[in-house]
């Protein structure tokens, strides 16, 4: 009988693609907030929003969020992350960043340059409440958006 051995190349290969598939779960498991004197950075696994306090025009919370076309990006269970596309905007192709780990619950809609969307919240209702406060109180944002 002969003993057949795998190659060691294969083995490595497995372990690699193991632990790059885990780092990509982990990296878009939660929205990772950046919250700084001058602006607010949103990471979430390979999306990204960094956003001037002096750049945004308004703030506010909102239950849903508006149907859109998906360019890139994911929904599983309660996440929704990505690039979207308002419908309504089919032709001038405004991108639309959304950071939602709960879609059930309040999302803080942001609009900045005039134009541009953030919609993103927490998983826990309270901390996305107090974080709205906060960037209330740091940015001379209007309460109703554009």
């Amino acid at each position: 009988m002969t003993v057949r051995k795998t190659h060691w190349f294969w083995n490595l290969l497995v372990v690699i693609t193991f632990i790059v598939c885990l780092s990509a779960l982990t990296l878009h498991y939660k929205n990772w907030l950046s919250v700084k004197s001058n602006q607010i950075q949103i990471y979430s696994g390979f999306y990204s929003a960094k956003i001037s306090y002096s750049k945004i025009d308004s703030l506010k919370l909102v239950s849903r969020i508006p149907p859109m076309d998906r360019l890139h990006g994911f929904s599983a269970l309660e996440k929704e992350k990505g690039v979207f596309r308002e419908f309504k905007d089919s032709l001038t192709d405004k991108k639309v960043h959304v950071f939602v780990d709960n879609i059930n619950q309040n999302k803080i809609k942001l609009v900045y340059k005039d134009s541009s969307y953030v919609y993103f919240n927490l998983k826990d209702s309270v901390e996305t409440i107090q974080l709205f406060q906060k960037l209330s109180a740091n940015t001379s944002a209007l309460s109703e958006p554009n």
